[in-house]
């Protein structure tokens, strides 16, 4: 296979590189052919990818995005924001076949949709891999047919780098996304589908993927047909986040945060006004913001144990968590 254009220039990088092995560890790259390896294993996954990134085209309202087929009988996963309010959509695949794509459930909190191909397969697709041992600096390379289907093209190739990976189900990459790559996949260099091209951020390099790893929590929902949650472009807003169900205080010098207000779930828990909450499952906090990115990594129903300071003794207490929405 040809390499793409965008592969040339990234051995002059080399020095600033960390090589992902399979089992997702880090090394150094120290030559030339270690980078000529990672351009090899990128081009490799784009080639298999290539032919299960399709368009996402609705008659009804004119919008264009795109999705990865996720299993042989033509399962879709793409973003909830590209099949809102639409019943069908038109499928489209990079090598101009086209199809009909029956939309099925959507959670819009998480930005995940899901589509299923009517006509019989089995049609190209891509793995599904995990998004939780994502961590900032893993290599990731995503998809989409940006600025909608190109007979011209195939689907440009984007690689980078988490950046972040939080909250909640979302992660942020350094690849670069436009209009049209909204749906499209996000892979890790086995080229398992890790993400979901969710919205773009504050720059061209700072965008925001959806973890595939919520398609997993909703899958029964989603095959049902559902639609629920809401939609926010922050997702601390998010209505399904998980929260501890109480209003936080000043941070405390040395590390911690105190709890200003504690409403009748978390009273319930064994939570205090005035408590100071000094970690959560053994991870020190160092203030209010940095609770707030801890807990947004667990899932609503996980069990954590708060450390605590209260009068000045350390308690820990189990509280499970719950969502924003059940809180006040």
């Amino acid at each position: 296979m040809k390499q793409p254009r965008f592969f040339q220039g990234v051995a002059g990088a080399a020095a600033a590189i960390v090589l992902l092995s399979p089992a997702w560890s880090r090394e150094p790259v120290h030559s030339i052919d270690d980078v000529r390896k990672l351009e090899q294993r990128i081009a490799e996954v784009a080639d298999k990818a290539m032919g299960s990134t399709v368009a996402l085209i609705s008659e009804a309202t004119q919008a264009s995005g795109s999705g990865v087929v996720s299993t042989p009988d033509g399962l879709i996963l793409t973003a909830a924001h590209v099949v809102e309010g639409v019943e069908e959509v038109t499928v489209v695949f990079p090598n101009g076949k086209q199809t009909t794509g029956k939309v099925l459930g959507a959670n819009l909190s998480k930005d995940i949709g899901l589509v299923r191909i009517t006509e019989k397969g089995p049609w190209p697709y891509m793995e599904r891999g995990k998004s939780k041992p994502l961590k900032a600096g893993d290599w990731v390379i995503a998809m989409g047919h940006s600025t909608g289907y190109d007979a011209a093209r195939t689907p440009p190739v984007r690689f980078g780098r988490v950046v972040s990976d939080g909250p909640g189900n979302f992660l942020t990459s350094d690849c670069t996304l436009i209009g049209g790559d909204s749906g499209g996949p996000l892979f890790d260099l086995d080229g398992k589908i890790v993400g979901i091209n969710s919205s773009i951020g504050t720059s061209l390099s700072n965008n925001n993927h959806a973890g595939v790893d919520g398609f997993e929590t909703d899958w029964d929902r989603l095959l049902a047909g559902d639609i629920w949650g809401q939609l926010q472009m922050d997702p601390l807003l998010n209505p399904e986040r998980p929260v501890l169900g109480i209003a936080l205080g000043a941070s405390v010098r040395g590390g911690g945060v105190v709890i200003a207000e504690v409403g009748r779930y978390a009273a319930k828990s064994g939570l205090r006004r005035g408590d100071v909450i000094t970690a959560v499952d053994g991870t020190k906090v160092r203030d209010g913001a940095n609770l707030l990115v801890i807990l947004a990594k667990k899932e609503v129903g996980d069990k954590v144990t708060v450390g605590l300071v209260r009068s000045g003794q350390p308690v820990d207490v189990e509280v499970e968590m719950i969502k924003r929405s059940q809180a006040r």
